[in-house]
């Protein structure tokens, strides 16, 4: 396992940034990202040495950011299955949908593959504690992944997230702190506190989208190395559609794929719709979104951090952002649940509400190829109204 990462660079102001030690973002106020040698890891895949045969994220190991084996930080993240959606997808009238189901992660959800990504390489650079503000699903990897490292996890959880993650996260020993409001708020009491611990807010650091960026791997590896007509992401803090659309631009330079791609929906609840308002209105940067309120706390994000970012990847890809209505949460999850045996977390019935809009409005096909994130498991989210 080699890592052929060669630095960070800034998308804005194109400052380049030495990935040798710790970064947060970059001077002007954007993300960092980080770049690999790909001729180097072209040379690999042309002896056979690229995709391995682990069955986790780190089978991509060539282009995540840890240099070294011994600071890699898994539970078994990645690899999950690409699942055949028949009785959903003849409900909602398409001929091939399929379900990318994180659930099956080792703490149920696709964080793990960003803070896998994340703490490993922080702990590689000299990190030795985490922080960060979560709606839930975040908190728990952290932590456990901070326990996997014997490092300690300080969160910060809105007030009235359900009850499990809270206990999950003390499970693992880590510190939470509950905060009234948002997860916005939740980060502003962290940064107040100003502890001696490395900040994995999203997108404040760059390798957190180098780990879900392996979802735009997996699903072009599971399908041969092809690409989809669409992908159906729910949107919160947008590392996912950032990082999937980043893995088919490194796919095409390595040769594994062309120039086509898949066109990227965000979907959102109508309580809190900062992408869907921005892609609306034409607009580069995202407006906070004022009292968002939504049972889908992971999607409760009224000012992504990387929001241009977020937008060039949906307009680039020739996707669009899609709100639906908050009372077709909790149906859908029932309804998915029944058609397919899914618990299904309430942000991915957001991303089915949304890919049923984006049918009935003829924006997706009957003959189209599409992909929907379950981005994690219901399990956890109890009480929610």
């Amino acid at each position: 396992m080699i890592s052929h990462i060669s630095h960070l660079k800034c998308p804005q102001c194109r400052r380049e940034h030495s990935a040798d030690h710790l970064s947060t973002y970059c001077v002007c106020g954007s993300p960092l990202f980080a770049v690999y040698d790909t001729g180097s890891v072209q040379e690999e895949i042309d002896s056979g040495e690229f995709p391995s045969d682990l069955n986790s994220m780190w089978r991509y190991s060539q282009l995540l950011p840890v240099k070294s084996p011994s600071y890699v930080i898994s539970l078994g993240e990645g690899w999950t299955p690409l699942l055949l959606s028949r009785q959903l997808g003849k409900h909602l009238g398409l001929r091939m949908l399929r379900i990318k189901d994180e659930a099956q992660n080792p703490t149920g959800s696709f964080k793990d593959r960003g803070l896998s990504a994340a703490i490993s390489k922080s702990l590689e650079l000299g990190a030795k504690s985490f922080a960060l503000p979560s709606a839930g699903n975040a908190a728990v990897s952290a932590s456990a992944y901070s326990a996997a490292a014997g490092v300690s996890a300080h969160i910060f959880m809105p007030d009235d997230t359900p009850e499990p993650f809270f206990t999950q996260c003390e499970l693992f020993g880590a510190e939470t702190v509950r905060v009234r409001g948002t997860i916005s708020d939740a980060g502003q009491e962290m940064r107040k506190r100003n502890g001696d611990w490395t900040d994995l807010s999203t997108t404040k650091e760059p390798y957190r989208v180098e780990g879900k960026k392996t979802l735009g791997f997996e699903i072009s590896e599971q399908m041969g190395w092809s690409v989809p007509d669409a992908i159906v992401c729910p949107t919160g803090g947008g590392t996912a559609i950032i990082g999937i659309w980043k893995a088919f631009e490194e796919l095409e330079t390595l040769g594994l794929v062309g120039s086509e791609r898949p066109r990227i929906y965000a979907a959102q609840s109508g309580g809190c719709a900062p992408v869907v308002r921005a892609i609306e209105k034409g607009t580069d940067n995202l407006e906070p979104w004022v009292n968002g309120k939504t049972m889908a706390l992971g999607l409760r994000v009224p000012s992504p951090f990387a929001g241009r970012q977020i937008l060039n990847a949906i307009r680039n890809s020739g996707g669009g952002a899609v709100a639906v209505a908050e009372h077709d949460i909790e149906p859908i999850r029932r309804m998915v649940a029944r058609l397919e045996g899914l618990d299904i977390c309430p942000e991915s019935a957001v991303g089915i509400a949304g890919l049923r809009n984006l049918i009935d409005a003829g924006t997706i096909d009957f003959d189209e190829d599409v992909i929907l994130l379950n981005t994690g498991s219901g399990a956890r989210y109890t009480n929610l109204k």
